[in-house]
């Protein structure tokens, strides 16, 4: 971060609704009862992004579930952020993400879609995430042909500490349509029913069985983003369903990263990006020099790979975030967070944000013509001390709160008796 972006991505909550209710939901216990933001508020939170980081930046267009809002205005928003110059993507579980509203969206501009597809989901009928590998597969066949850069997430916890090789595998396997596999690590904040770890998930477990799961010595140690206790990538290639990792020499990864600045490469078209950095290489020789060494190495360890695929090679980055508990936030990692979410008075830290949702969420938010938007009725009110208080019913409950509720009606009924 600040050599190539001036943050890794803001994520930008167009509603706080979600069609799941899973076992580590980062959402607070008022989340669903929260009525959608209007959309002036969210296109000035769009302002605020550009206008803290400028052109370029990548907008995580997510909730809750984004896919709930309004069809025409998850395809304004979309419009509204590439119209501000930045990259806009889309953060969903998949269940309402039609082809065919992939396909407005990308007329409007999308860049990338992240699934979020793990166990924590409780979707009925799969018991593994070798099961759910099913549904990894629709998604991917929902966008085949589009122009978009396709990640998925996937929240590591004890349920499936030890099934993550085999996502792994899986994404390898697709690599010729996945482009990031995310995964992370389970933590203690929000609504969800889950709290702390029982293993020891952490980054080097977890790094060990994403080594594992590609059958390479992929190198998480060298390029770090933000704090090195939150973050780790690696970049590979896939050849003949072989995973080579591409970092690993420090010297190599920093010319590439001197060489490359301010270069901001196309994820839709592989084509655009390959010609974008073979022009910059080509006005940095002495650059250029200096990694035709390593670049001939890497050829050469993928020698077979590369004769036996006749050339056809696919990038594949891994992304293990460690996110922190909401009773245990470390302040030198909050300073150093490259992962933000857009609030009406800024960006802030996305653990912070998690720990204190509902200070923000249940804020009124001043509008444009005066006065506020009251965020539990949706209403427009002179005085923002007069917002209505939250409160939990069954139907806007999730995660432990629905569970407390649920025994506390059955213990009423058990007290009333027959």
């Amino acid at each position: 971060m600040g050599r190539r972006w001036s943050i890794g991505c803001v994520a930008l909550e167009i509603t706080q609704r979600c069609n799941l209710d899973c076992t580590l939901c980062y959402l607070s216990d008022h989340s669903e009862a929260v009525q959608d933001l209007p959309l002036e508020a969210v296109f000035a939170r769009i302002a605020l992004i550009r206008a803290h980081y400028g052109p370029d930046t990548d907008v995580q267009v997510t909730g809750g579930d984004p896919t709930l809002r309004k069809r025409e205005e998850l395809v304004a928003i979309i419009r509204r952020v590439r119209e501000a110059g930045m990259r806009p993507s889309l953060f969903t579980n998949g269940i309402k993400a039609t082809r065919d509203l992939l396909e407005e969206l990308c007329d409007a501009g999308l860049v990338d879609v992240a699934f979020h597809v793990d166990m924590t989901q409780e979707r009925k009928g799969y018991n593994s995430e070798v099961e759910l590998n099913a549904i990894r597969s629709e998604y991917l066949d929902r966008v085949r042909g589009l122009p978009l850069s396709v990640f998925f997430n996937t929240t590591v916890y004890d349920g499936n500490f030890h099934e993550i090789p085999h996502v792994v595998d899986f994404f390898v396997r697709n690599a010729d349509a996945v482009q990031v596999a995310s995964f992370q690590l389970q933590a203690d904040t929000g609504r969800g029913t889950l709290r702390a770890r029982r293993q020891p998930i952490n980054i080097e477990t977890v790094s060990a069985l994403l080594r594992l799961g590609a059958g390479a010595e992929v190198n998480f140690d060298t390029p770090i983003a933000g704090h090195s206790d939150c973050n780790r990538y690696a970049m590979t290639l896939v050849a003949n369903g072989r995973v080579h990792d591409l970092y690993g020499e420090d010297e190599a990864l920093a010319t590439i990263l001197q060489a490359t600045a301010g270069i901001q490469f196309d994820r839709q078209h592989r084509g655009r990006a390959v010609m974008a950095l073979a022009r910059r290489l080509a006005a940095r020789p002495m650059a250029t020099l200096r990694l035709l060494p390593w670049a001939a190495r890497r050829a050469w360890a993928m020698r077979r790979d590369l004769i036996a695929a006749r050339g056809r090679v696919h990038k594949l980055s891994f992304f293990i975030h460690n996110f922190m508990d909401a009773e245990h936030l470390a302040c030198d990692r909050i300073d150093a967070c490259v992962f933000m979410v857009a609030t009406g008075d800024g960006p802030i830290s996305m653990c912070l944000h998690n720990a204190k949702r509902d200070a923000f969420i249940l804020k009124p938010v001043p509008l444009q013509a005066g006065g506020f938007w009251d965020p539990m009725t949706g209403n427009a009110i002179v005085d923002a001390s007069a917002a209505a208080e939250p409160a939990l019913t069954r139907k806007t409950a999730r995660g432990r709160r629905r569970i407390e509720i649920d025994h506390a009606r059955r213990a009423a009924r058990q007290e009333v008796g027959p």
